[in-house]
């Protein structure tokens, strides 16, 4: 599938779940933007905000298995991944799987479970695996994981995403609270009773999935534009309120974001305004921050903004 197919595609996608959440449509071209680079997204955002709503309508709009996790401070690592149950009338263990063997994975409220059953996740985001008792079970194609934290709960039997699971989202973004529209709308659809929710139709088969997926390895980057990504990245090492930057994961999902950006887009080329729409959402939460910039209410965002702004904007190459 080229770039002016995946565009179309994309927005097939984005129609048919818009007509379900009321979210703010770069949020939800967000989303799709990290499952058609076969990566990873991070919500944070308040109670209520239609997060499930939001990870289930993309499942039915693709067909793919949905399960939801809720995360607690109890929650085992062999409750997420499965574990070996003994078959006593064939006298052996089986592995039986656990709810993270689903192609789309809502872990919600991700930061209320402990840092090792955080860590049952990190080779699954990452390999696309599990291991269970010196066995490795694959899981299903495509794999696709939205984590869910609340902002304001922090310290009240939370545990922080330590940098190594926060690497592994290849981007970050929030729902936010709806327009005032929006929430008039909701009020609406609540009053009608009969149907509370659209019902989301499945919009593409698993053909045109992987077709898809494929989209941003079509997409051209000139160099100008890779030194471009490049410095943006070692740029954020060199930041004094920065106390550890980027990583070389980190530049490589950054490109994968801005090819993905361009193909939903419908083009076959990747432009500095692309780099610039993705930078925030796919590097802003890679950043430690010192204690002094933290202390400043500096955010990782304020950061990239600060960096892109004193980088030099190459050129723009339509053509090969």
């Amino acid at each position: 599938m080229n770039a002016e197919s995946a565009g179309t595609q994309g927005e097939r996608v984005l129609e048919e779940v818009s007509e379900a959440v009321i979210v703010d449509d770069e949020v939800l071209r967000t989303i799709l933007m990290g499952f058609l680079a076969r990566g990873h997204v991070l919500l944070e955002d308040v109670p209520g905000t239609g997060k499930t709503l939001t990870a289930r309508s993309f499942a039915r709009a693709f067909g793919l298995k949905f399960k939801r996790i809720q995360f607690t401070p109890d929650l085992l690592p062999t409750d997420i991944t499965g574990t070996n149950v003994f078959d006593e009338q064939a006298g052996s263990f089986e592995f039986s799987p656990g709810p993270i063997f689903a192609n789309v994975v809502l872990a919600d409220e991700i930061n209320r479970a402990s840092p090792k059953t955080q860590a049952a996740l990190l080779e699954a985001m990452e390999e696309g695996q599990i291991s269970s008792d010196g066995e490795t079970h694959p899981l299903p194609e495509p794999f696709f994981v939205l984590a869910t934290q609340n902002p304001i709960e922090r310290g009240r039997g939370t545990f922080p995403l330590p940098a190594a699971q926060k690497d592994r989202f290849l981007v970050k973004t929030s729902l936010g609270y709806p327009s005032e529209a929006g929430e008039r709308e909701l009020l609406e659809r609540r009053e009608a009773r009969t149907e509370q929710t659209q019902r989301v139709e499945q919009v593409l088969g698993t053909d045109e999935i992987a077709a898809l997926q494929t989209a941003p390895e079509t997409v051209r980057v000139d160099d100008d534009l890779k030194a471009y990504v490049v410095a943006a990245v070692r740029a954020t090492r060199e930041e004094p309120r920065v106390e550890v930057g980027v990583s070389p994961r980190g530049c490589q999902r950054l490109f994968e974001v801005v090819r993905a950006y361009a193909a939903l887009a419908g083009r076959a080329y990747v432009t500095p305004d692309d780099v610039q729409a993705v930078a925030v959402p796919a590097l802003a939460h890679r950043l430690v921050l010192t204690a002094d910039a933290s202390i400043e209410d500096e955010t990782g965002a304020d950061v990239v903004r600060d960096i892109l702004a004193e980088l030099a904007v190459p050129g723009v190459h339509a053509e090969p």
